[in-house]
């Protein structure tokens, strides 16, 4: 096979290239990562160069188990082997650096690319992405590449094909990806612990499957089937609770745009230590209710674990919008992706200066309905509002839907009613056309939440389009 242009820079090497082996050298996915450095985001920087190949290399020869900050820090930064991560937080300024090139590689040089590299947040793994939509790289005799759903890297030379990625499916033993995912479905796995979590786990989970009467499960059929029976795939997209702590802290909301910048690593932390502001900045917290929203969806018959992607929020981008159905949990506030539907939608959230509370716009009200919906967030018991949305993706070929609410109590709440349906029936059964099919919608919610807890949802307005 033909190699591609070698590595301009012998420095950009944390390993020499002639101590790898051959079969690693031919692979495509090393030659993709030697193009990278070579590009114009990394002509400039050895260090970020000789980072991304070392953790390249490192996962391609089954060692990426191996690949942890300090490892790093002395392969690639040359810090002794004594050296404390705790007090040089260098590798994590660099990772974060790293996973901004890259982006930026494959969405001007690199959109040509059939796969890209990718460095998911809480970690130095590369995952490598197949584009489905473009040829596959070259397949390397003996080692081949997958298009279609990638899996875990670190596999065996003889069969090192095996990709580990941000986007994975859903497993059919959901039981077991519950356990694992409630590690970064909380704010804090300290403040949380495994026993509260084997206490309280299949609360939601629970009421949104044993409690709803067969009559009532067929009026979101065309929605589930729209979302997960068809040829394309779904993401799963919950809230960036961290992203939402640091508006919060800073007293200032981001728009989508900026967020895709990642413009929220230089957001001012004051009174925060440089420790918690990294995490913050870099690990990827969400919900509670959001977790629960997950492992409900993964209870309905129409789930598909083959054509379900879950994705966090910082690593989805906007082609996966444009070609794919998408369940988006949370407002602008904790999912900025939710603010790609606002050009469909009639009912919009907006965050008040400083992030001092949220409130929910109605652009064109009807007969008896307000101009916006607000909620006394900062009270233990108060009223709150929230959404449902079922509206088109950014292409047209698809739906998104959304769950939004004021507070985590308004996401319950929308979460609640989708799942019961009792509230939520009369819309539906409008919605539904002669065919069976779905049209588009919109769900105004009010509830009572109490302590941050949802109860009692009512329809207050809706759309059908």
């Amino acid at each position: 096979m033909q190699r591609s242009t070698a590595v301009r820079d012998p420095e950009k090497m944390a390993v020499p290239e002639e101590s790898l082996p051959d079969w690693l050298q031919a692979d495509p996915r090393w030659i993709l990562a030697r193009r990278v450095v070579c590009g114009s985001h990394f002509a400039r920087s050895a260090l970020l160069s000789r980072f991304l190949l070392f953790v390249v290399a490192e996962t391609l020869e089954s060692r990426a188990g191996e690949i942890t900050e300090h490892q790093i820090g002395v392969q690639v930064f040359d810090r002794p082997t004594g050296y404390r991560t705790v007090e040089d937080n260098i590798v994590r300024n660099y990772a974060r650096q790293l996973r901004k090139r890259l982006a930026e590689h494959f969405a001007g040089e690199g959109r040509s690319e059939p796969m890209r590299i990718e460095i998911p947040l809480g970690g130095y793994v590369p995952v490598f992405v197949q584009d489905l939509d473009k040829p596959s790289l070259s397949e390397t005799p003996g080692q081949p590449i997958r298009s279609t759903s990638p899996e875990v890297a670190g596999a065996s030379p003889a069969h090192h094909s095996s990709l580990s990625v941000k986007s994975f499916a859903l497993p059919r033993d959901w039981k077991r990806w519950l356990l694992f995912a409630s590690l970064v479905a909380v704010y804090s796995v300290a403040l949380i612990g495994t026993t509260w979590f084997t206490a309280i786990g299949g609360h939601l989970a629970s009421r949104t499957s044993g409690r709803v009467p067969a009559r009532g499960m067929e009026l979101t059929d065309p929605l589930w089937t729209a979302l997960f029976d068809g040829p394309l795939n779904c993401y799963i997209v919950p809230a960036d609770a961290g992203f939402n702590l640091l508006e919060d802290l800073s007293h200032r909301p981001l728009p989508l745009a900026n967020y895709i910048q990642g413009d929220y690593l230089g957001l001012p932390l004051a009174g925060v230590d440089a420790h918690s502001a990294d995490d913050l900045r870099s690990q990827q917290f969400t919900s509670f209710v959001d977790f629960q929203i997950v492992a409900s969806l993964a209870r309905l018959p129409q789930y598909s674990p083959e054509r379900t992607l879950l994705r966090f929020p910082r690593d989805l981008r906007l082609d996966d919008l444009k070609s794919a159905n998408a369940v988006l949990i949370g407002s602008v506030g904790s999912n900025p992706w939710a603010a790609v539907a606002e050009g469909s939608a009639n009912f919009r959230i907006n965050y008040r200066q400083g992030m001092q509370g949220a409130t929910i716009v109605n652009t064109h009200p009807q007969p008896g309905e307000a101009l916006s919906y607000a909620s006394h967030w900062n009270e233990p018991a108060h009223e709150t509002f929230a959404l449902i949305a079922f509206l088109p993706n950014l292409g047209g070929n698809g739906h998104l839907l959304l769950l939004q609410g004021l507070d985590v109590a308004g996401t319950q709440a929308a979460a609640e009613t989708l799942f019961h349906q009792n509230a939520l029936a009369p819309v539906l059964r409008r919605a539904v056309r002669s065919d069976g099919s779905l049209r588009h919608f919109e769900v105004l919610l009010r509830s009572t939440s109490i302590e941050s807890n949802s109860t009692g949802a009512q329809v207050v307005a809706s759309r059908i389009y």
